[in-house]
C-alpha cells in the first residue's frame, strides 16, 4: 500500500519505493509533519517531537493551559496566517472584516485511485504502467468557513509524492486569497544546502549551491513567467551531498508564471521550505462556494545523492509529464534559419538552405520569424499572423510543398502571445494588449503583452494559427514568448481583478495550448521564451521539447545543459549545432564538439550550410546517423553527470540504456593548461556483472571493474576538443562507435 492510515484516522504515511512521509492530525487538530526520508514501516513518529515552553511562542486556544504547545515552533503541513505562527504562512486569506486571521485544523480525509489532475493546469497523469494513488486532507477554519484541502499524490514505483491544494470558500462572504502556495514542510531536524538554478537570458540554470540558515534563502520570478533569472525548481540536500551520496529533497514546481521556492532555518534549528505561486501582485477574490486550485508540485528524496534524485525526475516527467505524438518517436533532425538569415530572407535564400539540408539528410526545415505581416525588424507585425506573399514570393502552402518535395518535413515559428504597436491587431483592439490605463506601458522588443485572460483573445489567435496551419503542411511550430510581464492590468477583468491577472495570464496560456493541441494532435510543438525563459515541467505537458538556450555555443551549453539535466529529461532539451564564430559569444569551437554537445538533446542545426566549410558539411550525415543510433540512449535511457563545470578542467556526462547493455560517455576538455594531466573518468549505471567493450581503446571489461576503476582517456584533447566512447556488447564482430 502506498498509503497507510492508522486505526484513528490521524496518522498518514505515505511510501514510495524507497522514501516515506509521515503527517499526524494532533489533539489539537493541527496537522503536523513528522518525517521524509528513508523508507519505514510505518510506524508512529511523533515522539520525535519535543514539546517545551518557549518564551514569547504564544499558544492556540486549543492548547488551553499547555504552554508547551505553540505553533510558533511545531512542525507543520499547512501553516496557518494571524495565529501565532511567526514564520512564514502558507495561506494568507483576507476575510469580510479586512482580517487576515485563519487557522485550519484538520477534519477529514480521504483515499482514492490514480493521480487526482489539477482543473486548469498541468500535472502528473496515470499511464497503463503506472497508476497513482492520492490522499485529501481537508482542513477547516472554523470562523470563516474556509476549507483547505491538501492534495498529495503517491506514485510509489518512481518515489514521487505531489502536493498541491485547493481553498474552498464555504462560508457567506467574499474572501480574498493574498497567498496560496502548493506546499510547505518543516523538517525538524538537520542542516540543509540549497541547490538552485539561476542565470539570465542566454546563460539560464546555472548550478548555485548556498547553505539554509536563519536568513532563509528565497528564489523567484515576478516576470510573469517562470524567468531565466530563476527556474521554478530547487534542492534541499546534505552539505555532504554528491553525485552519489548524501540526502537530497527535490522540489518541482509544475506551473509557468510568477513562483516563490525558500528554505529558512527558524528559532529551534528546523527547515521549512515552501513553494508555490509568488504572493506578489497576487490577489483572488473567492465567491461563496468558489474554490481556487493551487499547482502541482513534484516532490523527491534519494539518499543516494543528486544522479538518483535526478533520474527520478527525467522519468516521472518524460512517462507522466510529457504527451502526444512525440512522448517517445523520434524527434526529426531540422535546420532553422534564423542565425543563419534573421529576417533578411526571401523564398530563393529560403529554399537554397533547404536544399543543401536535404542533399545532407536533414529532415525537417523550419522558418523562423519575420514570415508574416509587416515584421522586417522586430519592431512591428507581431498579431498579424497572416503570410506576407510578397516576401515570401508565394502562399506558405507552395513554400512547404517545395520543402516536402525535397523529402523534408517544414515547421513554422510563431509568437502568438505577444502584440506590437505598429500592427492592424493593435490598431484595431488596443483594449487587448496589458497596459495600464493612462500610463504609456513598458516595451520588450516593441511588443507588448497580449491579454489571453480574455477569451475573446484565446479564440482569435486560435482561430489565426488554425486557418494557417489549414491552408500549409505543417509539421512542427516552435511557439515563442519574447519579454516579461509588467503594466499588469486587464481590460478585460477591470480594476477589481488586477490581482488576478498574473496567474489567469498562465491559465489562458494553458487553455490556448490545450486547445491548439487538441486541433492539431500531430503537430511536434517545441516551446521557447527567448530560449529557456518558461523551461518548466509544466510546459513540457504541451511542447515534449523546449529550446534550452538562445546560447548556441557550444562551450556555454556544457554548464546550461548541465544546469537543467538536474530535473529536466534530455529528451525535452533543443539543442542545435550553430556556426562559428559563434553569433552570441564570438567563440570558436569545433564542428565535432558542437556535434557532440548536440547529441544532448533533439538534434539540428543553427547555421546556413550554404556558408559552411566541406570538411563541415562532410560531417553532418555522421552526426544526423549518430542522433539516430544513440536516440534510445540519449532520450529513454539513464543519464549521469560525471564532472561539473569547472572542477577539472573538462566536463563528462554518460547516458545507460534501460537494460544497461551498452552506454555512451562523451567528454569536451574545456580548459587547457601547460604539462597537460591525463583526462580520467569516472563510469556509472553498468551492470556489474556484465562485461563491456570500450570503443575508445578495445578494452573489455566487467561492469563493476569500469564502474571500480574508471577510464583513461587514450590521448591529450586540445581545448574544446571532445570525444565519444561507448561501452557495449565486447563480441568483436558488434558495431563499435568512432572515438572521435
Amino acid at each position: 500500500m502506498a498509503i497507510l492510515i492508522s486505526q484513528n484516522g490521524r496518522l498518514f504515511t505515505l511510501q514510495t519505493r524507497n522514501s516515506s512521509y509521515q503527517m499526524l492530525a494532533d489533539s489539537c487538530g493541527t496537522l503536523l509533519h513528522l518525517y521524509y526520508g528513508k523508507r519505514m514501516d510505518g510506524e508512529d513518529l511523533s515522539d520525535l517531537i519535543l514539546r517545551t515552553d518557549m518564551g514569547f511562542a504564544g499558544n492556540p486556544p486549543q492548547a488551553k493551559e499547555d504552554r508547551t504547545y505553540s505553533l510558533d515552533y511545531l512542525p507543520q503541513e499547512a501553516p496557518s496566517s494571524g495565529v501565532g505562527d511567526y514564520r512564514d504562512d502558507m495561506i494568507r486569506l483576507c476575510g469580510a472584516d479586512g482580517s487576515r486571521t485563519a487557522q485550519f485544523l484538520f477534519e477529514s480525509f480521504f483515499v482514492s485511485d490514480g493521480a487526482q489532475p489539477v482543473p486548469g493546469m498541468p500535472a502528473l497523469y496515470d499511464t497503463e504502467e503506472e497508476s497513482g494513488q492520492t490522499l485529501t486532507i481537508t482542513l477547516q477554519d472554523s470562523c470563516s468557513n474556509v476549507r483547505l484541502r491538501l492534495i498529495y499524490g503517491i506514485f510509489e514505483r518512481e518515489d514521487i509524492i505531489t502536493r498541491s491544494a485547493c481553498i474552498e470558500n464555504s462560508g457567506t462572504s467574499p474572501i480574498v486569497l493574498e497567498k496560496a502556495l502548493s506546499m510547505s514542510m518543516d523538517i525538524p531536524f538537520g542542516s540543509y544546502e540549497m541547490l538552485y538554478f539561476a542565470g539570465r537570458h542566454a546563460m539560464e540554470r546555472t548550478a548555485l549551491r548556498t547553505p539554509v540558515g536563519r536568513a532563509g534563502v528565497r528564489i523567484g520570478s515576478i516576470r510573469g513567467t517562470s524567468s531565466h533569472q530563476y527556474n521554478p525548481a530547487m534542492i534541499l540536500c546534505d552539505p555532504a551531498a554528491t553525485e552519489t551520496s548524501g540526502d537530497c529533497y527535490g522540489f518541482c514546481f509544475v506551473y509557468s508564471g510568477n513562483f516563490l521556492a525558500s528554505a529558512q532555518k527558524d528559532q529551534r534549528e528546523q527547515t521549512r521550505v515552501q513553494m508555490g505561486i509568488h504572493p506578489d501582485q497576487f490577489r483572488f477574490r473567492l465567491e461563496p462556494g468558489e474554490v481556487f486550485h493551487t499547482p502541482q508540485v513534484i516532490q523527491s528524496y534519494s539518499s543516494e545523492g543528486f544522479s538518483l534524485l535526478s533520474r527520478n525526475y527525467h522519468h516521472i516527467l518524460r512517462e507522466h509529464m510529457c504527451r502526444g505524438a512525440y512522448k517517445h518517436a523520434r524527434r526529426p533532425v531540422l535546420i532553422n534559419n534564423w542565425e543563419a538569415t534573421y529576417f533578411d530572407f526571401d523564398l530563393e535564400r529560403i529554399l537554397s538552405i533547404a536544399r543543401q539540408a536535404a542533399q545532407l539528410k536533414i529532415e525537417m526545415l523550419v522558418l523562423d520569424d519575420g514570415w508574416f505581416g509587416k515584421r522586417d525588424n522586430d519592431n512591428s507585425g507581431l498579431g498579424d499572423w497572416f503570410v506576407n506573399e510578397k516576401k515570401m514570393g508565394g502562399t506558405l502552402a507552395a513554400l512547404s510543398e517545395k520543402i516536402h518535395d525535397l523529402g523534408m518535413k517544414f515547421g513554422l515559428w510563431f509568437e502568438p502571445e505577444m502584440v506590437s504597436e505598429d500592427s492592424d491587431l493593435y490598431r484595431a483592439h488596443p483594449e487587448w494588449a496589458l497596459a495600464v490605463p493612462g500610463r504609456e506601458p513598458n516595451r520588450g522588443r516593441n511588443q507588448l503583452v497580449l491579454d489571453l485572460t480574455n477569451p475573446e483573445v484565446r479564440t482569435y489567435l486560435l482561430e489565426r494559427l488554425t486557418d494557417i496551419l489549414s491552408h500549409a503542411k505543417i509539421d512542427y511550430v516552435k511557439w515563442d514568448m519574447n519579454r516579461s510581464i509588467c503594466d499588469v492590468y486587464s481590460h478585460y477583468l477591470g480594476p477589481e481583478r488586477t490581482g488576478e491577472v498574473y496567474h489567469r495570464y498562465v491559465l489562458g496560456v494553458y487553455d490556448l495550448l490545450e486547445r491548439f493541441l487538441s486541433r492539431f494532435p500531430d503537430i511536434l510543438l517545441e516551446g521557447c521564451s527567448g530560449g529557456g525563459g518558461r523551461f518548466d515541467a509544466a510546459m513540457l505537458h504541451y511542447s515534449p521539447q523546449i529550446w534550452c538556450s538562445d546560447n548556441t555555443d557550444a562551450v556555454n551549453r556544457l554548464s546550461i545543459q548541465y544546469g537543467t539535466s538536474f530535473f529536466y529529461p534530455v529528451s525535452s532539451v533543443g539543442s542545435h549545432v550553430s556556426a562559428c564564430p559563434n553569433h552570441q559569444t564570438g567563440r570558436s569551437v569545433p564542428f565535432t564538439t558542437r556535434g557532440h554537445v548536440a547529441l544532448s538533446g533533439s538534434f539540428g542545426y543553427e547555421l546556413d550550410l550554404n556558408r559552411a566549410s566541406d570538411a563541415e558539411k562532410a560531417e553532418v550525415p555522421a552526426q544526423i546517423e549518430a542522433f539516430r543510433r544513440y536516440y534510445d540512449l540519449t532520450h529513454e535511457g539513464d543519464y549521469y553527470r560525471l564532472a561539473a563545470p569547472g572542477e577539472t578542467g573538462h566536463m563528462a556526462w554518460e547516458f545507460v540504456s534501460k537494460d544497461r547493455s551498452r552506454a555512451l560517455i562523451t567528454a569536451v576538455k574545456t580548459e587547457s593548461f601547460g604539462n597537460p594531466l591525463p583526462m580520467h573518468l569516472p563510469v556509472r549505471g553498468l551492470d556489474p556483472h556484465r562485461t563491456y567493450r570500450c570503443s575508445m581503446n578495445g578494452a573489455i571489461r566487467s561492469g563493476a571493474s569500469w564502474m571500480g576503476a574508471g577510464l583513461t582517456v587514450n590521448r591529450i584533447l586540445p581545448q574544446y576538443e571532445s570525444i565519444l566512447i561507448e561501452l557495449n556488447d565486447p563480441d568483436p564482430s558488434a558495431p563499435c562507435a568512432s572515438p572521435g
